[in-house]
This record gives structure tokens, C-alpha cells and sequence, in this order.
């Protein structure tokens, strides 16, 4: 008997159908709360320095994180200026917005995901240069795969990677890098003063707490993508419950903003419900079921080698994750 036809593909959601063309009252609502949440962490600080409150410092600047993820993406205003002007303030330290803008638009091209050097949120190696690298190199880079090591390890690699080409004389060029960075460190350098001078927090202290709100923050991105021959497999869908779904914005649902990226984040999770079987059959299975369990399992446990094949893979290629 011959065999019988592969179903048609599901057709794809009216992404105009859940635009929002109105005030974005839910990411102000964000602002409000990120700011002035900030402002009474500070004021519960100042108080009685307790250590509840320089944790509610951490939460609060990694939510700040996912909501200048939102500005980038043209939230909450159509004016780009007023966007930027919401995100400049450096409360979660290290990222200026502007390089952050750029990177992460970059990251955008679903082409080369994963790819490294060419995606520039990717968490792989080629093989061979994965190979190359020094015995305690290769520690940290596996030690990375782990959940324990994403939070403690990598936002140091981050950093690293950020502020490593300020040592090279070619960076400083353009007009545009210095002043973003002029920019940056001078809102830094008042930041710190003023939450010194108010709260009684050391600029020391405060850059820690940076450090470990980066840390909770790319805990979303721990695998977020993964190497596969098609594109669109390469992005996950967590369906995450609804505390870890706030703080990253419904960036969970990565493979729903991967394919309309100017989506506010408040609309993800109906357009999701939606239309389930139309992303999952779109990205493959890539599904996990909310990071909790997920991160346990992988507490110590590596997901994969950070040396993966990421390019020119053909339709056999299983992760093995």
C-alpha cells in the first residue's frame, strides 16, 4: 500500500489579530512597579538593613532586565527615545542599554542561531575550538552546562566578554560607543553614589547584587536554544508557571516571540493557548515543562558539551539533550 500523504502543515495564527494598538497600560504598570519597588527595597534597606531586601534588589533588577528586553522590542510607546529613556538607568549594573539594543536584535536573525560568533547569545562552541581551549577552560565552559554553574559562572564570562573589548584601541572609533559608554558609567558612577548616600549600600555590595541579578536572569536563556537543523527547532516553548513567566515577561514562550518579536509580552501567553499545536509543530517538540524541575535535574548534572556542531547540520541530527 502506498504510504499516506504527511499531514499539512497547521496554518499560521493572525498575529495582527493580538497587536496592541492602544496604550500598553501593562508595561507601565511594570515600570511602576520595577521603580518603585526599587525605590521601598532601598527605603526597607536604609530601615534596618535587612538582607530580605537586598534579595527584592536582585528580583527586582532582573525583572528591570526583562523589561529593557521589552523597550528594545518597542515597548511600551511607538517612540523610540522615550523607550530608551525608561531602560538608561543602570539598575541591574553592567549592560548599557544601547549595547544591549544591538546585541540582542542581532541575536534575532533565526538563521544563525546557536551559531557561535555569529548569534551573539549563543551558548555553544565549535567543536574544535571547544577542544583547543585549556583543561580548566573546558571546567568552566561544561561547568556552565550546569544550572548552578549558569547562575555562579557565567554572568563573570559575560561580563568578561562585555567589557573586554573596551582594552582595544579600535573600539573607541566610533562616536556612538563612546558616548554610549561615557553615558553608561556616568549614570553608574550617580547611581551608586546616591543609593550609598540614601540606603547606606556600598558601591561593592551593590555590584554584587548585579552580578547575582545577572546570574537570575539568564537562567531563562540557560536553554533557551539548542542546535538543530531547522531553524525555527532551535527555539523552546517552557511553560513555565506564572511567577517565573512575570519575571522573564513571557519570554518563555521563546519560540511565540521569536516568530512575532514586536508582540507585547502581556499578549504571548493567549496567542500561545491559541494556537499550541501550530508553535509546537513550528519548533519541532522544542517544550519543556517550566523551569523548576528543570533546573533541579540539571543542578550538577551537565545538559550537553558546550563543544556542539551548530552549522550545516541536516535533518538527521538529533540533540541529545
Amino acid at each position: 500500500m502506498p504510504a499516506a500523504p504527511a499531514p499539512a502543515p497547521l496554518a499560521p495564527p493572525d498575529f495582527d489579530a493580538h497587536a496592541d494598538a492602544g496604550l500598553e497600560w501593562p508595561t507601565w504598570l511594570v515600570c511602576l512597579a520595577i521603580y518603585g519597588g526599587w525605590l521601598g527595597a532601598l527605603r526597607w534597606y536604609r530601615a534596618d538593613s535587612s538582607m530580605w531586601a537586598l534579595a527584592l534588589i536582585v528580583v527586582l533588577a532582573a525583572w528591570y532586565m526583562s523589561l529593557q528586553h521589552e523597550l528594545v522590542h518597542g515597548h511600551p510607546t511607538r517612540h523610540a527615545w522615550l523607550n530608551r529613556a525608561l531602560g538608561l538607568l543602570p539598575i541591574a549594573v553592567w549592560y548599557p542599554f544601547d549595547i544591549y539594543r544591538s546585541s540582542h536584535l542581532a541575536h534575532h536573525r533565526d538563521e544563525v542561531l546557536t551559531y557561535p560568533g555569529q548569534d551573539p547569545e549563543s551558548n555553544y562552541l565549535d567543536p574544535e575550538d571547544f577542544a583547543n581551549r585549556s583543561a580548566p577552560m573546558r571546567f568552566l565552559l561544561q561547568a556552565q552546562r550546569t544550572a548552578l554553574g549558569r547562575f555562579a559562572i557565567t554572568p563573570a564570562f559575560a561580563i568578561f566578554y562585555l567589557l573586554r573589548p573596551l582594552s582595544q584601541g579600535g573600539y573607541w572609533k566610533s562616536a556612538r560607543v563612546r558616548w554610549t559608554w561615557a553615558q553608561h558609567t556616568l549614570l553608574l558612577l550617580l547611581m551608586l553614589w546616591a543609593v550609598q548616600s540614601y540606603a547606606g549600600i556600598s558601591p561593592w555590595l551593590y555590584l554584587g547584587l548585579g552580578y547575582a541579578c545577572l546570574g537570575l536572569a539568564i537562567m531563562r536563556s540557560y536553554y533557551e536554544h539548542r542546535p538543530a537543523a531547522d531553524p525555527q527547532h532551535r527555539i523552546v516553548i517552557n511553560e513555565a508557571g506564572w511567577l517565573w513567566r512575570l519575571l522573564f515577561l513571557n519570554n518563555n514562550y521563546h519560540a511565540v516571540h521569536h516568530a512575532q518579536p514586536k508582540l507585547a509580552w502581556y499578549r504571548i501567553p493567549a496567542l500561545y493557548r491559541a494556537h499550541r499545536d501550530y508553535f509546537l509543530e513550528r519548533n519541532g517538540g522544542y517544550l519543556l515543562q517550566g523551569y523548576a524541575r528543570f533546573f533541579a535535574r540539571h543542578a550538577v548534572q551537565p545538559l550537553d558539551t558546550p563543544g556542539q556542531q551548530t552549522r550545516h547540520l541536516d535533518a538527521s541530527y538529533r540533540h541529545l539533550a
